[in-house]
């Protein structure tokens, strides 16, 4: 018993000493150059928006901060090392939410648990996806597209078996009775320059990175993956429109940090973001081209992502989506 009580007593001691320097951190917070992490290759949404935000932030913070480009295993490469890193708000996970929430689905042995090691700080923005086809595919309708899917071999382009663009392909497919080969890339800019080169033919990616080529001409497409129509591209009609009502999917963009990270330092996080996203010129560069800025508390990001993590394990169930 006395020796029980003197490790608690050391133990209280401890913690009364690291108590004052976790206070201390978290008031000089930041003091040295800040690392956001995106777990994809250059030209996705998620770099897109790191890289509109990290000007702002630097003047704002009067810090460095750097994008970091960290692709592998369908993010997950990057958010491991985010999750293993110092909880001092240092580094940043900015990622695709939804396609986050999928990974402990998909990966049984999973390095690391997204639930227990991450922390949500905000949600940045929504665009959703836009299912496209290649311009020599004869379709202009969904109804189209499923007829020929069954007509003819089609490949549908996915950024990373098991990623929020694949799973919203798998459950269209489920919904309306499609068939296609899924053809997995490392990244939506690489997927999307499959499905111009004609590599693949079909695709579903996020608007933010995909409708600047649907302008262009090099890209078709047939439905938004919204459940209203957008006043951007008001002539498109909803994939909800075209015989699967409700149908909705789209790439969340958010920034999380380590478990652990004192909570008043993820306060200051959270609202140096809202206020870069927010931003005059960064709004109107994401709205532009069809992304909606929204952001959240880190309790509702919580939530949030616990709510994305049940929707799609029964995606992945009913699928019988593995990993490459």
């Amino acid at each position: 018993m006395k020796n029980l009580n003197r490790r608690q007593a050391l133990l209280s001691t401890a913690a009364a000493i690291a108590a004052p320097a976790a206070f201390a951190q978290a008031d000089r917070w930041p003091s040295r150059a800040i690392r956001i992490v995106v777990p994809y290759p250059p030209g996705g949404s998620s770099d897109i928006i790191a890289r509109a935000i990290s000007n702002v932030l630097s003047e704002s913070l009067k810090q460095s901060v750097v994008v970091d480009n960290k692709p592998g295993a369908n993010g997950n490469l990057g958010a491991d090392l985010v999750a293993k890193s110092a909880p001092d708000g240092y580094t940043m996970l900015l990622c695709d939410v939804g396609a986050l929430a999928i990974s402990p689905s998909m990966y049984p042995k999973l390095p690391f648990d997204p639930s227990t090691e991450l922390r949500g700080v905000t949600m940045l923005a929504y665009s959703p996806h836009l299912l496209v086809v290649h311009p020599s595919v004869p379709v202009n309708n969904v109804k189209e597209l499923v007829a020929l899917s069954k007509q003819k071999d089609l490949n549908f382009a996915v950024s990373g078996t098991g990623g929020a663009p694949h799973l919203a392909g798998v459950a269209l497919a489920q919904a309306v009775g499609a068939r296609w080969q899924y053809v997995p890339y490392k990244g939506g800019s690489q997927a999307i320059t499959g499905t111009i080169g004609g590599e693949t033919q079909v695709m579903m990616n996020g608007m933010l990175a995909t409708y600047p080529h649907v302008q262009g001409g090099k890209l078709k497409l047939l439905a938004v993956s919204k459940r209203t129509r957008m006043p951007l591209i008001g002539e498109v009609p909803t994939i909800a429109e075209q015989g699967v009502p409700g149908f909705e999917s789209g790439s969340w963009q958010g920034m999380l940090v380590p478990k652990g990270t004192p909570d008043s330092i993820v306060q200051k996080i959270n609202a140096a973001l809202i206020g870069a996203i927010r931003s005059a010129d960064v709004r109107a560069r994401l709205t532009g081209q069809g992304a909606e800025v929204v952001t959240m508390t880190p309790a509702e990001q919580d939530a949030f992502f616990a709510q994305e993590r049940k929707r799609w394990a029964q995606v992945v169930a009913q699928g019988n989506v593995k990993p490459e």
